[in-house]
């Protein structure tokens, strides 16, 4: 039998998730195995490897945060388990990660209770930014107005391109500083991600107490406003903390 793994839970807190009835993959039933000082969540598996659909990556998430919402943050945490692993036998889940990690998944799990994780997501309209940029920019605008019709030569359009990359990325990094700057005080700790799309310039989560999280909102809502709306923002107050579990992490 094989057993696909959620999550690490402190095994003196099983009782807070004993009766939870949590459907996982292929619609296996969510149990809990101790191996103190720990217990792995985990479901019967019905395959070798899972593939990262999006059916898959949902059950697998909502496992997390059904688990999460189960558990008063204040007592424990769940710590999320990467997608996708499966494992033979349970000796197998102690020699490579409960037993030489031991010390550290203890710090993780410490440094976790009475936080959560929120992810911040900015999208904009390159342009739209471009054409502000111009507007606000006499310098830009008339340089610009001056080539229009004119066939240019290579250095031309080269400068003017470098000229219009720079204004852009200056707004960009003028949108992120007022990011960071306003809201990483209000957390304990900050991993930026990768941009996803070409639309998007940020992707920041950011590791608060549990309890701040609408001061955290209002903090958000207030900088969508000082930026006049522009920006699509995808606020996410609820997610397992994978930015801030790896155990090779310093």
């Amino acid at each position: 039998m094989s057993l696909y793994l959620y999550a690490i839970l402190q095994a003196d807190h099983l009782d807070l998730v004993k009766d939870l009835d949590l459907k996982g993959m292929n619609a296996q039933p969510v149990q809990f195995y101790p191996l103190p000082p720990f217990a792995i969540v985990y479901s019967e598996s019905q395959q070798e490897r899972y593939l990262a659909s999006r059916a898959n990556l949902i059950t697998h998430e909502t496992v997390l945060e059904t688990l999460m919402k189960a558990i008063d943050p204040h007592k424990a945490v769940p710590l999320p388990l990467q997608f996708g692993l499966v494992v033979e036998e349970w000796e197998e889940v102690e020699k490579d990660l409960l037993i030489p990690f031991e010390a550290k998944l203890t710090e993780l799990i410490d440094n976790l209770i009475g936080k959560r994780e929120v992810s911040v997501k900015l999208f904009w309209n390159q342009t739209e930014e471009l054409n502000l940029a111009v507007a606000e920019n006499k310098g830009l605008q008339q340089r610009r107005e001056a080539l229009v019709g004119k066939v240019l030569s290579m250095d031309e359009a080269i400068a003017i391109g470098q000229e219009l990359e720079a204004a852009i990325e200056q707004r960009q990094q003028i949108i992120i500083d007022a990011f960071v700057d306003t809201l990483k005080p209000l957390s304990h700790d900050y991993a930026e991600g990768e941009l996803l799309t070409e639309s998007m310039i940020y992707n920041g989560s950011f590791l608060i107490d549990w309890d701040k999280e609408p001061e955290f909102a209002a903090a958000v809502e207030a900088l969508d406003l000082q930026f006049e709306n522009r920006l699509r923002i995808r606020y996410n107050d609820f997610t397992a903390p994978y930015n801030f579990v790896n155990v090779d992490r310093d």
